[in-house]
């Protein structure tokens, strides 16, 4: 007796489609875990509600010293609301630290498993000839040489970039609008001489 098939398993696209389903999946299961241990804390809620504070306090106080001539009681309050949201950034990152090694063992074991899977497969065609940097990435893996061989690890690589990113939108879990990508772990340096 035949075994019935599924129609994922017998369309050309099927390999595509299960990448990018786990992808959407591993996406989702990260989003539930930082929300478990980072976004429904009272910590994080009272440091984004800082950060939101002090960068909506830097920005009117910029707007005011730009129409005033600059005095130095008003420089030096900018400083300080601009020191106190740099730490409010940087212990905002700390606190995401611990979710971040969590989320980062769940995306090692998912492609793991991936490549177990798709080892040597092409799961998808570019419609485009890649230049030589992109198609080490994109044919990496892959048997022959057909650039427009798409392996696994590019397309899950894709997907998870732009699936997270957007679902963090969606949901809400996107960064203050005050901490700036400086202003993390590792801030630049400040370029300001007193």
């Amino acid at each position: 007796m035949a075994t019935p098939q599924f129609f994922l398993s017998s369309s050309k696209y099927s390999d595509s489609l299960t990448v990018v389903g786990i992808s959407i999946c591993t996406a989702i299961i990260c989003e539930t875990i930082s929300w478990i241990l980072i976004y429904r804390t009272n910590s994080y809620k009272s440091l984004k509600s800082s950060i939101d504070k002090a960068s909506k306090k830097l920005e009117t106080m910029k707007t005011d010293t730009a129409k005033i001539t600059t005095k130095k009681s008003k420089t030096k309050k900018i400083d300080r609301v601009e020191s106190s949201l740099k730490e409010s950034s940087r212990d905002l990152s700390l606190f995401k630290f611990k979710s971040g090694a969590v989320v980062a063992l769940v995306l090692i074991v998912v492609f793991g498993l991936l490549n177990s899977l798709f080892e040597g497969k092409a799961v998808a065609k570019l419609p485009f000839q890649p230049i030589t940097l992109v198609m080490k990435m994109s044919h990496r893996g892959l048997p022959g040489t057909d650039s427009t061989d798409c392996s696994m690890a590019f397309l899950y690589f894709l997907c998870s970039i732009s699936i997270r990113t957007n679902l963090q939108k969606f949901l809400g879990f996107s960064p203050p609008r005050g901490s700036a990508p400086g202003a993390g772990f590792l801030p630049l340096p400040d370029t300001k001489t007193n």
